[in-house]
This record gives C-alpha cells, sequence and structure tokens, in this order.
C-alpha cells in the first residue's frame, strides 16, 4: 500500500522511476503510480525533478496529456498517482513496423495538441520520444514530463550514460538530458533548449512513424551523437515512395539542425498536419493505396510512373547540349484558381496566392515546378503579391496593411517590415534593399530587408497622368529597376513602363503598356501588351528595347482592375496562369438569416462587390465589373423583382456607393478627373452626376450618410474624415498612420463603429460623434466591416476567419458592448481591388444578411509551364 493506493502490478520501469497499476481503494478506480527506485531516493536532483514533474503534470489540463490525480509521500518514498491508460507505446506500436498515413496524420496532431499546451504554459517536455507517447482508444497522450522545464538552469557535467540496446533507445543523464535519438543537436551539445528543441524531437518521431526506422541511429554513443548534429536522415520517400512530399517536407523543416531555420513553433506544424489529414483524398495529397482498390490503385501508380518517366525523360532530353534547342510546353495543374504566381531566382520553385478555406483568407502556397501537390506556408494569411529574396530561402509579400518577410526554410513567423495599405508589389535585391509599392496611389519606397524606416525612391507624376508606380522588378546590377508608372481612368496611352535607378532620380520609359515586366537573361524583356504576353529584346547597356516583341502566349490571365498579367520567368523557365473560365472570380449576392441558412439569391453571379441596401430596403447597390474587366461602375438591383440598372456610364471608375436617408440619391467615388473624388447622382439615374466634394487627396470616397442626412462620413486616404451638407465643410474626426475603415453612423447619428488597425490587427471600434473624444473596442481577436441594427441596439461585424459576429449594445450618455456572438460562417469573395470595402449588408430589423457569397467553379485553369521559352525568340 501506498497510503490509499493497493499496489497491484508492475508495468515499467525507467531511468528516473518505476510505474505500477493501483487500485485507489476510496473510489474504487484503477489508477498509475509513479514512484522514484529506491537508489534514486536520497539522490538530490533526482528528488527534485521528481518533484517537477509533478508540479509540470498538474499545471496541464489536455486530453492528450496524461492527467495527475493525486501526489503523495510514505516512507521517505514520494510518488505520483496518474490516469491509468490502456494502450499501448508508440514505441511499442513502431516495434512491428511503420504506421498508416491516417493514424501518422491523426497521431501527429494529437500529439501537437498535448505538447502546444505545454508549451503554452512555459513548458520544454526535452524527452519527447515513442516510449513517452501513449495510444489509447481516445487517441494519443503524452507521457513523463520528468525532464521538462520552463527555463533550463546551467547543466551539470557529465555524459554517464553507454549505448543501449535498439530496443532500449539512449537516455543520459547530466549536461545532456534527453534521449540520443530524438535530441536536437544544440541539446546535445549541452546548450539551452527552447520549444525549437521539441519541434525536433516530433520530427524524428514524425519520421519513425512514417518509416518505421529512427532518424537517427549509430551503432556507438559517439556515431549516435554525430549523425545529429551533422547527418540527415534518408529521404521518406526513399523509404515510403508513396508517402506525399508535404509530408517529407514538414518533417524536413522539423529536423533542420539550427533551431532558426526549423518550423517555429508546434502549433504551425499542426496546421500543417491538419491541412494534409483534410486534404488527404484530393489529387493534392496522394495516399497510400488501400487494400481493397489494389488492383485499380496499382494500375494507377504504374500509369503515374510511366508519365514521370517521359516527363524525367523529356526534362532530360530539353537539358542535353543541343545546337538549337526547342522550347517545351506543358501545363501544370493546380487545384485552386490563383491570382498570382512568383517563380524563386532558381527557377524551381512557385510561390503561389490562393484561397485557403481554415482560414478564409488568401495564402501563400509553394509547389515545385512541375509538381502535383502544393503546401501551405503558415503565416502567410491575406498574403497578396508574393516576391522572392535572391537566394531562395525567404519571401516578401503583403498582408494586414503591412510589408512582411517570412522564412521559407524554418517557417518562422512573418516579419513586419513597414506599413503597406494596399500594397502593389515589390523586389528583393542582392544588397539587401525591398523595392516596394506600399499603396495603390503611391510611388515607389526602399527598406532594408532586416528592417528600417521606408524611404521614397520614385514618385507618381500626376502631371503626366499617372497616378501609381508599381510591380518593381530589378535589374541584374541590383541598382536599376523596371516598373510600371499608370493610371485607372482609361487614359491608356499614359501608362508606361519605366526603368528607375536607386542611385539617383533618373528614369526612361521603355514602353507604353499596363502591365508588369520581367527581365531574364539572355536580354528579354516579358510583358502583357495587345492582349498577349510578348518578349522583346532589352538591352542593359542603353536600357532599351530593340527588334519587335514577339507572342509568347496568348492565353496569359490579365486583370486590369490593377494592371497585372500573371507571370514569372527565371532563366528559361517560364510559368504563367491560363485564362481562367467565365466563372472566374464571380460572386453571388446571397440572402442567409441569423442561422446561416439561404433564404434567397440577387441578381446572377457577376464580378460584383459592396453590396449596399436602400434605407428603404428596396434596392440594393453593387459595384459591377464590365465585361472587357477595366471599367467599374454601380449598378441598382431591385429586390422585388429582377430588374437592374446601371447607374453610370463612363469609361472610368464608379465604386462604393452610400444612399441618401430618403434612398432618392447615392454618393459614390469615381475617377473621372483622375483621382478619386466624391460625386452625388439620383438614384434613378435621371440628371447628371454632380462632383459633391474634394477631400485634396487622390485617395477618397463616401462611407455612410447619417440618417438626419446632414452629415457623411468619408475617407481621406487612410484617415477619417466627415463632410457637413449642404455647406460641405470638411472636419477630421480620426487622423493617425494606422487604417481606419467601414466607418457608419449609429441609427441616432451620436457613434460612429468602424475599423481601424493600430494594433497590427484589424479591430471593431465606437467612438462618439462628432467628438472622437473616446473609444470602446466591440470586437475580440479581430474584426471588420461593422453595421448597426436599424434600432442601435446591435452591432454586427466579421471575424478575421468569416463568422459573422454579433454584440448587444447600449448606447446612452455612454456606449456599452456585449460580449461577441458568432452567428453563422460567411465565405465572401476575396477583394479584387483595393476599393473592395464591404462584402454584406443587413436589413434593418437585422434579421436578413446579404453575403457578396463567393462561387465555386467546377475546376480551375491550369498553370502553363515553358521550358527552354527563348529558344521560340531566337527562330
Amino acid at each position: 500500500m501506498l497510503g490509499p493506493y493497493e499496489i497491484q502490478s508492475p508495468l515499467g520501469a525507467g531511468g528516473m522511476g518505476e510505474v505500477y497499476r493501483a487500485r485507489d481503494t476510496r473510489l474504487d478506480r484503477t489508477v498509475a503510480i509513479k514512484i522514484l527506485p529506491s537508489h534514486l531516493s536520497s539522490h538530490p536532483e533526482a528528488l527534485q525533478r521528481f518533484d517537477r514533474e509533478a508540479r509540470t503534470i498538474s499545471s496541464l489540463s489536455h486530453p492528450n496529456v496524461c492527467h495527475l490525480y493525486d501526489v503523495g509521500s510514505q516512507a521517505g518514498t514520494g510518488y505520483l498517482v496518474m490516469e491509468y491508460l490502456e494502450g499501448e507505446t508508440l514505441a511499442s506500436r513502431l516495434s512491428k513496423g511503420s504506421l498508416p498515413l491516417d493514424q501518422v496524420l491523426k497521431y501527429g496532431i494529437e500529439i501537437c495538441e498535448g505538447l502546444e499546451t505545454a508549451h503554452k504554459s512555459g513548458l520544454i517536455h526535452r524527452d519527447l520520444k515513442p516510449g513517452n507517447i501513449m495510444l489509447t482508444k481516445s487517441g494519443a497522450k503524452l507521457l513523463d514530463f520528468g525532464l521538462a522545464k520552463g527555463v533550463v538552469s546551467t547543466a551539470s557535467s557529465g555524459l554517464t550514460q553507454t549505448l543501449a540496446s535498439p530496443q532500449q533507445p539512449l537516455t543520459m543523464e547530466g549536461a545532456v538530458v534527453g534521449t540520443f535519438q530524438y535530441m536536437a543537436p544544440e541539446q546535445v551539445e549541452g546548450k539551452e533548449a527552447d520549444a525549437r528543441s521539441d519541434i525536433f524531437a516530433l520530427g524524428a518521431v514524425l519520421y519513425e512513424m512514417v518509416t518505421g526506422k529512427r532518424a537517427f541511429e549509430g551503432k556507438t554513443a559517439a556515431s549516435t551523437i554525430a549523425a545529429v548534429l551533422a547527418a540527415d536522415p534518408p529521404p521518406i520517400s526513399s523509404i515510403q515512395p508513396l508517402s506525399p512530399p508535404v509530408l517529407e517536407s514538414t518533417v524536413r523543416g522539423c529536423l533542420a539542425k539550427d533551431p532558426d531555420d526549423r518550423i517555429q513553433t508546434v502549433h504551425d506544424v499542426k496546421l500543417q498536419l491538419k491541412w494534409m489529414q483534410e486534404n488527404a483524398s484530393s489529387s493534392r495529397l496522394p495516399m497510400p493505396a488501400r487494400a481493397e482498390h489494389k488492383a485499380f490503385d496499382r494500375m494507377g501508380w504504374l500509369v503515374a510512373a510511366v508519365l514521370s518517366l517521359l516527363l524525367v525523360g523529356a526534362i532530360a532530353w530539353w537539358m542535353r547540349p543541343r545546337e538549337t534547342p526547342s522550347a517545351m510546353y506543358f501545363n501544370s495543374s493546380v487545384p485552386f484558381p490563383t491570382n498570382y504566381v512568383a517563380l524563386s531566382p532558381d527557377g524551381k520553385r512557385l510561390a503561389l496566392v490562393a484561397f485557403f478555406d481554415q482560414a478564409n483568407k488568401n495564402v501563400i502556397w509553394l509547389q515545385q515546378v512541375g509538381g502535383r501537390g502544393a503546401t501551405v506556408l503558415p503565416g502567410t494569411e491575406g498574403a497578396a503579391y508574393p516576391f522572392w529574396a535572391p537566394n531562395g530561402r525567404s519571401i516578401g509579400f503583403f498582408a494586414d496593411g503591412r510589408l512582411k518577410t517570412i522564412d521559407v526554410a524554418s517557417g518562422r513567423s512573418a516579419q513586419v517590415l513597414a506599413d503597406a495599405p494596399f500594397g502593389r508589389g515589390g523586389a528583393w535585391s542582392k544588397d539587401g534593399l525591398i523595392l516596394f509599392t506600399p499603396d495603390a496611389w503611391s510611388g515607389l519606397f526602399r527598406v532594408p530587408s532586416s528592417g528600417g524606416t521606408p524611404v521614397q525612391v520614385t514618385k507618381a507624376e500626376v502631371s503626366q497622368f499617372q497616378v501609381s508606380n508599381r510591380w518593381p522588378v530589378f535589374l541584374p546590377d541590383g541598382r536599376h529597376f523596371l516598373y510600371l508608372a499608370c493610371n485607372f481612368s482609361g487614359q491608356l496611352d499614359k501608362n508606361w513602363i519605366f526603368v528607375g535607378s536607386l542611385d539617383s532620380n533618373e528614369k526612361r520609359p521603355i514602353v507604353n503598356a499596363s502591365t508588369n515586366a520581367v527581365y531574364v537573361d539572355p536580354g528579354y524583356l516579358l510583358y502583357w501588351r495587345d492582349d498577349a504576353l510578348v518578349a522583346q529584346r532589352f538591352d542593359l547597356r542603353n536600357y532599351s528595347l530593340t527588334g519587335e516583341p514577339h507572342i509568347v502566349s496568348d492565353a496569359v490571365q490579365y486583370f486590369p482592375q490593377t494592371n497585372f498579367a500573371v507571370f514569372d520567368a527565371a532563366g528559361q523557365t517560364l510559368v504563367a496562369q491560363t485564362r481562367a473560365g467565365k466563372g472566374a472570380n464571380r460572386s453571388q449576392l446571397t440572402w442567409f438569416d441569423r442561422h446561416g441558412k439561404q433564404v434567397g439569391l440577387v441578381g446572377q453571379p457577376e464580378l460584383v462587390s459592396n453590396p449596399k441596401l436602400s434605407p428603404d430596403g428596396k434596392r440594393v447597390a453593387v459595384d459591377q465589373i464590365d465585361t472587357d474587366g477595366r471599367h467599374v461602375n454601380i449598378w441598382i438591383h431591385e429586390l422585388n423583382s429582377d430588374a437592374a440598372s446601371r447607374l453610370g456610364f463612363g469609361p472610368w471608375l464608379e465604386q462604393v456607393t452610400v444612399w441618401s436617408p430618403d434612398s432618392k440619391r447615392v454618393i459614390y467615388t469615381a475617377n473621372e478627373k483622375l483621382f478619386f473624388n466624391i460625386y452625388r447622382k439620383n438614384a434613378d439615374g435621371s440628371g447628371s452626376a454632380e462632383n459633391l466634394v474634394d477631400l485634396g487627396s487622390p485617395q477618397e470616397g463616401p462611407w455612410d450618410w447619417s440618417r438626419d442626412g446632414k452629415y457623411l462620413l468619408a475617407r481621406k486616404d487612410r484617415e477619417l474624415w466627415y463632410v457637413t451638407l449642404p455647406d460641405l465643410q470638411v472636419r477630421p474626426l480620426l487622423q493617425s498612420k494606422s487604417m481606419v475603415r467601414n466607418a457608419q453612423f449609429s441609427p441616432d447619428g451620436k457613434f460612429v463603429a468602424y475599423a481601424s488597425s493600430e494594433t497590427g490587427n484589424w479591430e471593431v471600434y465606437v467612438s462618439p460623434f462628432p467628438g472622437f473624444g473616446s473609444k470602446w473596442q466591440v470586437s475580440r481577436s479581430g474584426g471588420e466591416e461593422p453595421r448597426w441594427r436599424g434600432d442601435g441596439k446591435e452591432l454586427f461585424y466579421l471575424a478575421p476567419d468569416g463568422r459573422l459576429m454579433a454584440v448587444d449594445v447600449k448606447t446612452g450618455t455612454g456606449f456599452e458592448a456585449g460580449t461577441p456572438v458568432a452567428l453563422f460562417q460567411t465565405h465572401p469573395r476575396q477583394p479584387l481591388s483595393a476599393m473592395d470595402f464591404f462584402s454584406y449588408d443587413v436589413t434593418s430589423d437585422g434579421q436578413k444578411f446579404l453575403v457578396n457569397t463567393k462561387v465555386d467553379t467546377s475546376s480551375s485553369a491550369p498553370l502553363s509551364v515553358i521550358l527552354n521559352w527563348s529558344a521560340e525568340m531566337e527562330k
């Protein structure tokens, strides 16, 4: 007996304790009891470690961590009472061979869940291995936190344990704690361990689960240590040829020798494993053959093998020395529509931007050129316009109104370099400078890739009708660069590709075009012109084009809303997104009730954005892209019929409608005069548009019109202003470096709800109007697009993952907000331009929501890959 516990049988023993099965005589339940072995009972360090395990486990409460029930001591023997787990250790299971892929992913995710809980509590396991993982009916559970520490103290010297048998992996005491085969290099060297050390061990465990073999093994302690420090394990594919490449990439990211090169958090490993699990049945992630389909799958893999051999043979044929090499064309399928491709400098990898349902936002996907699978790059939610570092290890991109960089190899969290409200492209020089466009209406800026203060490099020449400089690309010398100077008011003859310099204000026009451009050796400029991607000789000595442009492809996707063609090139490899079908990027205005049930549709799937319901509830105004893709005009749909009418017919952009309180007029923004100004017009289309007010900014537009008709909320750059009506006096409300958008008056006009990025994330706030002397945060953990219920007693907003949230509010002399409650999950279409601000609206009674819902297309257009693309130009 140990206290009230009756010892029944031994369960196992390790270097730090003996474990017995016992019965709790008070509660009549089976428990597991761990005690210190007799030879360690008088050892101070062992007692300290034993006590630490008790404290550690007691602080953790998670289904994937073994629970601690009790702690006791009897006759000098300390003991821990834990839940009794029926099952087998992962080590025991692995003695029978590798695990099926579905089990690898299931148990891997559960191990991550338990380990993540420990890390969030400030604890590092330091001895994660198959023997410390129990597989039970309810899932995997982590055991033995005897070596866990929050902060590692200075270790004592001495390596006392000799090589153990293959069945008993190496365990050592002293300066190096843990088990050799699963220890991170920094642990082996006696350095301080952190959470990334556990990630290394996790990678070794995953490797063994997939292959049935240890990642690091040697005949002696020295050879095992040497393998951990310097050797890479054999590729998983060499042991398990049918294992998905994405899994190998994840394990390799865990097993990087340098902690800084590793995946940085267990959470990121878990996300990657979850993605694999959720996509296991799709073509993105081929699974091992199932027994009941052996014949069919064997034939499928045989066909795949033959095709692979043909592709390898074709590439080998292409690469062999030839006097007149020929271009090779093939399509690479992607399982999603993508709106951006960036080719790594070596031409081997692609960074793609596409939607990811888990994040409900665009993310960066990575794919080998010609490969079948693509993997999500964690930490890139909301990403746009990625660009590679010259060494191919890092990627720059835009998200959350910021310019960011992320290390592709290690998976470390993205680093913020600068504000970029509406980034429009970046380039990374060999000298460590990043050239970027922070806003849709600005010049180019530069900033060190290590961080610093951005410095303006070019200015948009308004006198030349050029309001934006975008899509920079460095030329080989790293000092000169290409960029597009353009406008969006229909004056295409003013759009030019220029060469600029970091060392002077010089700039030289190259060609009249409305597109991004890429320079590629041996001396070609690639750009989009006359509805096709063309290549033309480019002389680097005098920065001029020579000869005639040659068509490379006439099926490249082009977005006139941003003047961007979806292609990239590196050396003799060119990749482009082919044109999507008619359904691409379209969305459907869809009615939902408060439970997320679809209750109606408005119109047909179209390229629409910014839905705004009229106050009388009879109509909705939307921005709709014209059939040529270049013009955006306002359309008004009748809600009680299929009737729809176009409000304006200019060749410029007309967007973002707000209604007058009586629903008879609308105010919107248009760039009829090059920059965006605020206009007013009758909602029935009669009469001409009136240029209502000019706030003195290239970026201005309306947010809301107060119910009493006396005030207009407006945006000026990233600031919030208001206009008094009818005298048209303009006054600032909120001026800050952070962005403010989606502002809306409360029904009584005493408050304004808005979204701000001041914390680094979008959150919803409410401030009194017109004083703005105080504010209340309404959202929790992110929020955008606030909307008031008609009686002012409820606020709605969108959470970062697309859930529609509702908050009870009280207004009067002050403001009070309740706890946000999720109503339902929305799936709005991703923004097409910097002017896509609204994705939903709500009826006055708060019972129905009109959501601009994305429309899934039956298939995505393939990527076009051209090897040795310049061969055709030589002819």
